[in-house]
């Protein structure tokens, strides 16, 4: 039964990362391509942390973590580029 659940959460996450890579290339403004690249991480996340339970290895869940590190900081830190215009001061 949790094999349906995880193909399910592929397909899900999958087509939402699709959705996400229309509007990073469709998006009217810089902001808007922003949050859709740090959506695009979230789901790619997600699509680690789907990977691992399928496998049954917590090998994926230290990998999800360090992507999630570096998105935020680098979201942080291209968001204070464009408040700021630069990002050390």
């Amino acid at each position: 039964m949790i094999e349906y659940a995880l193909i399910f959460g592929f397909v899900a996450v999958s087509l939402a990362l699709v959705m996400n890579l229309w509007r990073l290339l469709q998006g009217p403004s810089v902001v808007d391509r922003v949050l859709a690249v740090d959506t695009m991480v979230i789901n790619t996340i997600a699509l680690i942390i789907l990977q691992g339970m399928y496998q049954g290895t917590t090998l994926y869940f230290e990998a999800a973590l360090l992507l999630a590190m570096f998105g935020f900081i680098s979201t942080v830190a291209f968001c204070r580029f464009l408040l700021r215009g630069n990002v050390i001061e």
